[in-house]
């Protein structure tokens, strides 16, 4: 490889956020590793290089364990739009946590294109948990109570 090729490879690691950087060529492999502000460079001749299975890279973020499912009925939306828990800003919320519900029951209202959509529950029971934030967007399928 170049030597002035290899410079500018080592120059660019070291003034960006890559941590390690790895070329391939017919001519060799370079590797050059930024550990702890210095970088580090290695080269394996061709004749050196032998196939091997793709390593398997470590995921950058730590996984979070997925969320538990919400136990009860998840009343979802049924469209994009802006959530209101209310018919306007300074009127009583339609349910709060605690409130029993029966089906066909307005509890929320989403606003799509200007027009303000009533949501019912689609079963009776309990708010025990109030999943949407008041004058946030919602997409489709998005969880808004939970109803026991």
């Amino acid at each position: 490889m170049d030597l002035r090729k290899l410079k500018t490879l080592i120059d660019l690691v070291s003034e960006s956020n890559v941590s390690e950087l790895e070329i391939t060529e017919a001519e060799g492999k370079v590797r050059i590793v930024k550990s702890g502000g210095q970088v580090l460079q290695q080269m394996v001749p061709a004749a050196a290089m032998a196939p091997q299975a793709p390593t398997p890279v470590a995921p950058a973020v730590a996984e979070l364990p997925a969320p538990a499912e919400p136990s009860g009925h998840v009343v979802k939306s049924p469209m994009v739009g802006t959530f209101y828990r209310a018919s306007s800003p300074g009127a009583k919320s339609f349910v709060e946590v605690g409130s029993v519900v029966k089906e066909g029951e307005t509890i929320c209202i989403i606003e799509a294109m200007k027009i303000l959509n009533e949501i019912e529950a689609d079963k009776s029971g309990t708010v025990t948990r109030i999943l949407g934030e008041n004058g946030q967007a919602v997409e489709y399928g998005q969880p808004l109570f939970i109803i026991e």
